[in-house]
């Protein structure tokens, strides 16, 4: 999941006015630094950000923007304290509080970056970026009810940014407000976003509400995005196995069993696609795959252990029961399938 932490103050300094040869040289440095940082060659910008700094200690755009490309290398504490430097040299500046809270956010010091945020928002009331990035640090913390808020707000400033939208739309799904939820993720796609992220969850909000050709539809969009992630497949065989079309169901699991071949959700999904089709050799198959590689994968001896009882593998139906029992799951006396389970076996004597 994206989101736009940090900007880019690409001040070009003006050399005019300044007197001495060592101002020149920093603002050269500062401005060389600028065009690595745009090329994306972060090392090279670090380099004449430090000499800029050396030549001229109180340049605050040097460590404002060194910040930031040490931000963008994940060395998440020097860009903190660049950013710190910045403040002390303008503390005034809500883009370098904004930018020092996604640094804490990256390391997960959430109160810190909260705190951060918020002075950003104190400075600048009609800034949007640190409501946005504040509301995705309360999500972190599963106070989505909050980050809902935050996230109207950066709407309400700023009217036009998809990320915005997606970070509000993925909060609305994680409360389980789906309509709300792909009308935001229809908006951010509107607005330029096209990732895989978009459509995946905008997929899996439409799967909620048991619309699954819109649900497939996305995943097979997230799938062209990127063609190697297991999820977009098993999602999508999912929906066409609520829809009954099997072999495409198959064909998604099978595939998403070819990227990750220990996704145990995935076999044991396919074993249910097997068990529609009526191949039960097939659905024992998998579900023994998948609990081969979770053994505790409760839901998976729960359906094994019925398909041994209806083939008469009495005692494997037994060693199953057994495996649920040592899990934590307790049988009634009374339960039916024990009851059966007895009987056929000869247990009820």
């Amino acid at each position: 999941m994206k989101i736009n932490k940090i900007i880019f103050t690409g001040i070009f300094l003006c050399l005019a006015g300044l007197s001495t040869l060592y101002a020149q040289s920093a603002i050269d440095y500062y401005n060389r630094g600028n065009n690595y940082d745009r090329q994306g060659n972060y090392a090279e910008a670090i380099a004449d950000y430090n000499r800029a700094i050396e030549i001229d200690p109180n340049l605050k755009e040097a460590y404002y923007n060194r910040g930031r490309a040490y931000y963008f290398q994940r060395n998440y504490s020097k860009a903190i304290a660049d950013y710190t430097r910045a403040i002390e040299l303008n503390p005034n500046d809500a883009a370098a509080y904004s930018n020092r809270g996604g640094a804490h956010d990256s390391l997960g010091e959430y109160a810190s970056a909260i705190a951060d945020f918020t002075k950003a928002i104190e400075i600048n009331p009609n800034y949007a970026l640190p409501y946005s990035n504040r509301g995705n640090t309360y999500y972190k913390q599963g106070n989505y009810i909050q980050a809902a808020i935050d996230y109207n707000k950066a709407i309400a400033i700023d009217p036009n940014h998809a990320d915005t939208y997606f970070l509000r739309g993925f909060s609305r799904y994680k409360q389980s407000s789906y309509a709300q939820a792909i009308v935001d993720f229809t908006r951010a796609i509107e607005l330029g976003r096209k990732d895989r992220d978009v459509y995946f969850f905008r997929g899996l909000s439409y799967s909620e509400q048991n619309n699954y050709s819109q649900a497939i539809a996305d995943f097979t969009k997230a799938i062209e995005l990127e063609p190697n992630n297991k999820y977009s497949y098993y999602n999508r065989g999912l929906a066409y196995s609520k829809q009954g079309s099997y072999s495409q169901a198959l064909s998604d699991f099978g595939r998403a069993i070819e990227i990750s071949p220990n996704y145990a959700e995935a076999y044991f999904n396919r074993a249910g696609v097997f068990s529609s089709l009526g191949n039960f050799s097939q659905e024992i198959g998998d579900l023994t795959r998948a609990i081969e590689i979770n053994p505790n994968y409760t839901d998976a001896y729960e359906r094994r252990k019925i398909l041994y009882w209806s083939n008469k593998d009495y005692d494997k139906a037994w060693q199953d029961v057994h495996k649920l029992e040592k899990l934590g799951h307790t049988f009634h006396p009374k339960d039916r399938f024990i009851k059966e389970l007895k009987h056929a076996s000869g247990r009820d004597k």
